[in-house]
């Protein structure tokens, strides 16, 4: 049988994810792993095989942190440790963004700008700092721009 982290990094298909990077939300990443989630989850798993297979995916130390609370802890069939310790190693490939002092000033600066929590601020800074064009979450509007950065809800 092949592991979810196998499918989304052997996945063959077309990209449909133009441009340049997107930085992927902890809510993406939760339901491409969350068998419950049910039609979210085939759209993230989607979402995630075409980022494995363009290599534009960004994450940030955050977003692994949120991810391995949620999926052991929140979700109604938790994962197992060995599995999400695997998934966090495959997922460590992608660009992993390590947020410093700088960046909590800089964060600050986001929330104070555009009224946003902290914790959504500190998402936006980071893929900011890493370059990216796109934010993929459900937890801000579509279709938004903020800090020059484009916020897509692919459930939506």
């Amino acid at each position: 049988m092949t592991s979810e982290r196998e499918a989304f990094s052997t996945r063959p298909g077309k990209n449909s994810m133009p441009g340049g990077k997107t930085f992927v939300d902890t809510n993406v990443l939760v339901y491409a792993y969350d068998i419950c989630a049910g039609v979210k989850r085939d759209i993230a798993r989607q979402i995630l095989a075409e980022l494995w297979e363009s290599g534009k995916g960004v994450l940030s130390v955050q977003v692994l942190q949120e991810f391995f609370v949620t999926i052991t802890k929140k979700v109604k069939r938790p994962l197992g440790l060995a599995e999400v310790r695997e998934t966090v190693a495959d997922l460590l490939k992608w660009e992993v963004v390590a947020n410093d002092g700088e960046s909590i000033l800089q964060t600050i600066a986001v929330h104070e700008r555009h009224k946003l929590s902290f914790w959504d601020s500190m998402i936006i800074q980071a893929a900011v700092k890493a370059g990216a064009t796109t934010l993929l979450t459900e937890d801000l509007g579509d279709g938004i721009a903020v800090e020059g950065l484009k916020i897509k809800n692919p459930f939506l």
